[in-house]
């Protein structure tokens, strides 16, 4: 079993786009939703109602910046200040070019920071690209488990007709 996506995203249509862009990209990896900040630490420190889900972490958290409760960025911060949690890959996905946004974020130790495209062929490529970057081709570091799957060359990985990245 693969490890999950996590997608964080309070807006309904940005959702609705990213999991289309997620299903086209062929990913074998489930992806959980939470729609606010707190849900997704809720979920991630396995506490509240998430108390009883499974142990181990997400592949990656594709994390939007402005999210009811808790925003993305304390969200980030938080993260990054838990020592369980630190070395999960973190995306922010925004629509914000803001200066003081980015900033923020790398200072954080975001792993990449992506403005979501209007057009929605440029934005299924871009989420099938990070779909596919940060659950497939990503070594995770060592000793944060990767869910049990056959070694393969990892161009073996890429869905057929993806060209490599």
């Amino acid at each position: 079993m693969l490890k999950p996506i996590l997608l964080v995203e309070d807006n309904p249509h940005d959702l609705e786009l990213t999991l289309v862009a997620l299903e086209r990209s062929r990913l074998a990896n489930d992806v959980v939703i939470q729609r606010d900040g707190a849900e997704a630490l809720d979920y991630l420190l396995r506490r509240g109602r998430h108390g009883d889900r499974p142990a181990g972490n997400p592949a990656v958290i594709l994390l939007d910046l402005k999210l009811p409760k808790v925003d993305g960025l304390e969200v980030l911060e938080a993260v990054r200040q838990s020592p369980m949690l630190r070395t999960i890959p973190v995306v922010m996905l925004t629509s914000s070019r803001e200066e003081p946004d980015l900033d923020r974020a790398y200072q954080l130790g975001v792993n990449a920071y992506v403005v979501k495209p209007v057009e929605f062929q440029d934005f299924v490529a871009a989420i099938s690209d990070l779909g596919i970057f940060w659950a497939v081709l990503n070594e995770p570091p060592p000793g944060s488990m990767r869910l049990q799957r056959a070694r393969q060359p990892k161009s073996l990985l890429l869905p057929k007709g993806k060209p490599s990245l």
